[in-house]
């Protein structure tokens, strides 16, 4: 997997952050699902909720977030973070992703299931061109690659959930919320996943150490998410576990969303640069996808 994004950021050499949207302090006590099983199916409540988060999203038809993804690289902590929207009903959302590096670019970043776009990508890359990815080729399902773990993809990864336990009602931002702890399966949540997202996780599901992923999910009174904690596990190039801290934060929920999506005009097809570290290029193929050159 050549990450497009976190290649560049693991040669930064100095920078910390800390994650986004936490809780604070306490809430009057919201209801939470029994964790008793609701059909017979040996499906508890709570894991049901956490299951079809990515579907109370659909309904609820849009929202901001804000994203941020730590990891330790060389003993240094290392935080990406993101803002945009997304128009989960059409299925498309923009994030602006602002690397550690304070002399980079931030990369505007257009998501939709199975494709990602790119814009001041940097390396070699010209600065109005987009640069293409079929996520379904990358080895972790775009779940880390882009520097965010974008709330289409956050979501649909709930759908393999089990072992959900209820923690306790906080507050967020304001907002009483859930939270509940648990395990999803990267195979489970493929399986599960609506078609649009399924190449994508199916990959995801080959390219980690571990196909558990553990979470932690908070959900408000209407069973939106509104955070969601991934604990991701990939081996780097030196076969070591790298553990990768991605938190996902909704809120401003109906807030209209556009999103255009890049011309096939301005979609890169030259050289691009893997990293200004180690010289590497890959030459996008048709459609503007990659191959290694």
């Amino acid at each position: 997997m050549l990450a497009l994004v976190l290649a560049a950021v693991l040669t930064v050499t100095a920078c910390t952050g800390q994650g986004g949207g936490g809780p604070r302090g306490d809430a009057a006590p919201v209801a939470a699902p029994s964790p008793r099983t609701s059909d017979g199916s040996g499906t508890s409540e709570a894991t049901e909720a956490i299951r079809s988060a990515a579907d109370v999203l659909v309904r609820t038809g849009s929202s901001r977030a804000r994203t941020a993804m730590e990891m330790d690289s060389g003993g240094t902590r290392l935080t990406i973070r993101a803002t945009g929207g997304f128009d989960y009903r059409a299925g498309v959302g923009e994030l602006t992703v602002v690397l550690p590096d304070a002399g980079r670019l931030p990369v505007t970043e257009v998501i939709k299931p199975g494709l990602l776009y790119m814009k001041n990508r940097g390396a070699g890359v010209p600065a109005d061109k987009w640069v293409r990815v079929d996520t379904s080729e990358l080895s972790d399902g775009n779940l880390v690659t882009g520097g965010v773990t974008d709330p289409l993809s956050a979501t649909e990864l709930l759908r393999g959930a089990g072992g959900v336990s209820y923690v306790g009602s906080l507050d967020l931002d304001g907002v009483g919320v859930r939270h509940y702890r648990g395990t999803t399966d990267l195979v489970a949540a493929a399986r599960r996943a609506t078609a649009p997202m399924r190449a994508q996780l199916t990959a995801a599901a080959k390219g980690f150490s571990s196909t558990l992923v553990p979470f932690d999910a908070y959900l408000d009174s209407e069973g939106r998410p509104r955070k969601v904690r991934h604990e991701f596990v990939f081996d780097n190039s030196e076969g070591r576990g790298v553990r990768v801290d991605s938190t996902t934060v909704l809120y401003g929920f109906g807030t209209p969303v556009r999103v255009d999506m890049p011309r096939r005009a301005d979609i890169y097809t030259g050289r691009i640069m893997a990293s200004e570290a180690d010289g590497q290029a890959v030459e996008p193929g048709r459609n503007g996808q990659r191959g290694h050159r």
